[in-house]
């Protein structure tokens, strides 16, 4: 699998490729080479690397209109309130990106590896059945049920929470829907080709973010992409976020996870 970063511009992943398959989605975005800290966010696909939150203030995060920096093999970003590092390295079957976090004891944030990825109407994703399932306010026109008054959230279980079938992608429907699923690990079928996402952090809570865009964000001109989104959280806005939605720093002033993404079938 090969691996391609543009630390210039946010450390954003443009390219993860395997077998002869370019697996992110991307689109022209000329703009995103003009941003600074605190613009609105400028969507040119890959996958961006999200935190301290994803959706909320800052919009995706603090991490992805900064300068990264390279020292060995290791990427650097310096934020407001903490210093990321990020170590990619190749494996047999994929890759691996090991992170650090550094901030003050105490500090909260939440991580989405928010990897748009180009797919065909015939995916499919896969997670532990059953596994329990959050949807967020834009569901609601969607479901056979009243969204209830101030919820930021509801709860069902995967793969088709309250009814909302999450795991076939489907043509476009003008839709576009999130959700984040209690699991650690997400295997994507495309016709014959394979991609899994695992993430782990001892300790912290994890989760598989999803945005499911057929065609239905942004207004006034939509158009189709994909997230699959190991995270460390539960939940896309930390505003959100109750006690055990997000990651607290610990006393050592440091968080470190994994993201393992491989070009093989790993469902049970």
């Amino acid at each position: 699998m090969d691996v391609l970063t543009d630390l210039a511009h946010g450390g954003r992943w443009t390219s993860l490729r395997a077998h002869g398959r370019e697996w992110l989605w991307r689109r022209g975005a000329p703009e995103r080479h003009e941003v600074s800290p605190g613009d609105a966010f400028v969507d040119a696909g890959g996958l961006e690397e999200c935190i301290p939150t994803v959706r909320g203030d800052p919009d995706h995060g603090d991490a992805w209109s900064r300068l990264w920096t390279q020292d060995g093999d290791t990427h650097h970003v310096r934020c407001a309130d903490f210093a990321l590092g990020r170590t990619i390295r190749s494996t047999p079957e994929g890759v691996t990106a090991d992170y650090h976090l550094t901030a003050e004891p105490g500090y909260r944030f939440v991580w989405a590896a928010h990897a748009l990825l180009d797919l065909s109407p015939d995916a499919t994703l896969h997670m532990n059945s059953g596994a329990s399932t959050r949807l967020f306010p834009e569901a609601g026109p969607l479901l056979h049920r009243p969204w209830p008054a101030g919820a930021p959230w509801i709860e069902g279980p995967w793969p088709a929470p309250h009814g909302l079938s999450l795991d076939r992608l489907g043509p476009d429907d003008g839709t576009a829907v999130g959700a984040v699923v209690d699991a650690p690990w997400c295997c994507v079928h495309d016709g014959r080709d394979r991609l899994s996402f695992a993430v782990r952090a001892e300790g912290h809570p994890v989760s598989i973010a999803l945005w499911r865009n057929l065609g239905g964000f942004p207004r006034p001109s939509p158009y189709r992409s994909t997230g699959v989104e190991p995270m460390l959280g539960r939940t896309f806005d930390l505003a959100d976020a109750g006690p055990t939605d997000a990651v607290r720093v610990p006393a050592t002033g440091e968080v470190r996870w994994r993201l393992t993404v491989d070009s093989v079938c790993h469902c049970p």
